[in-house]
């Protein structure tokens, strides 16, 4: 599996930034960036997923977007910004494609085929965001925890999820008693078993029905804009 973007360049444009792309190897809970900071490097996962992380004052977090394979990570950077407000934290280990953010730009800036593809890129993500800030405050927490497995399971291709519960009530912004209740309820139906530190998805379909609207509308809109 290949990063989505970068399999969608012409030819003649990934001729010329692959000598900048590098191979890296991403591992949980690893921070890519974090508020203020400057973003010296992009990276475009393909087996690994992040996730963008807000972070409150009084500590607590949410996940307010999840980047894989069809993405990429540090996208300030081509809107013109040079640091992010938030965190940018490796949620599923794996391998990512990271290329120096100026060389980025500089293709960026030449108006072209990346210029297009990341800007579609950027209106989907603002979708996905638009459309996790609806679901974190109109939907339950079953539905949101059905929603943000098919979310990491679609970005990283994988069913089995090593995953903890205190991780997940912190992308979620919810107790994690809360998401044990959410969790037993989900394998009590057979859709998923959990063990210490593991999820694993035994049928998608049901998944999908447990879930809210949101997972298939965030889908749908990385398709229409990207495939």
């Amino acid at each position: 599996m290949f990063n989505k973007l970068l399999s969608a360049l012409p030819v003649n444009v990934y001729q010329r930034l692959s000598p900048y792309l590098t191979e890296v190897s991403l591992v949980q809970g690893q921070t890519l960036h974090q508020p203020g900071e400057i973003i010296q490097s992009v990276y475009f996962p393909h087996q690994a997923s992040v996730s963008i992380v807000v972070s409150l004052s009084d500590k607590s977090t949410v996940e307010v977007a999840v980047i894989g394979y069809e993405g990429l990570v540090g996208l300030p950077i081509i809107l013109g910004a040079k640091s992010s407000t938030n965190y940018s934290i490796v949620q599923i280990s794996g391998k990512a494609i990271k290329i120096e953010s100026q060389i980025l730009v500089e293709e960026f800036n030449k108006g072209k085929e990346l210029q297009n593809l990341l800007l579609l890129y950027t209106q989907a993500q603002l979708n996905q965001i638009s459309q996790i800030a609806t679901c974190q405050s109109h939907h339950i927490i079953e539905q949101r925890l059905a929603r943000w497995l098919l979310l990491v399971s679609h970005c990283t291709k994988k069913s089995k999820l090593p995953l903890t519960q205190k991780l997940i009530s912190m992308m979620l912004g919810v107790r994690r008693a809360s998401i044990t209740e959410a969790a037993i309820s989900l394998q009590k139906a057979e859709i998923l078993t959990y063990s210490r530190g593991k999820i694993v998805i035994l049928d998608r379909t049901k998944l999908e029905s447990a879930a809210c609207e949101c997972y298939s509308k965030i889908i749908q809109e990385y398709n229409r804009l990207l495939d």
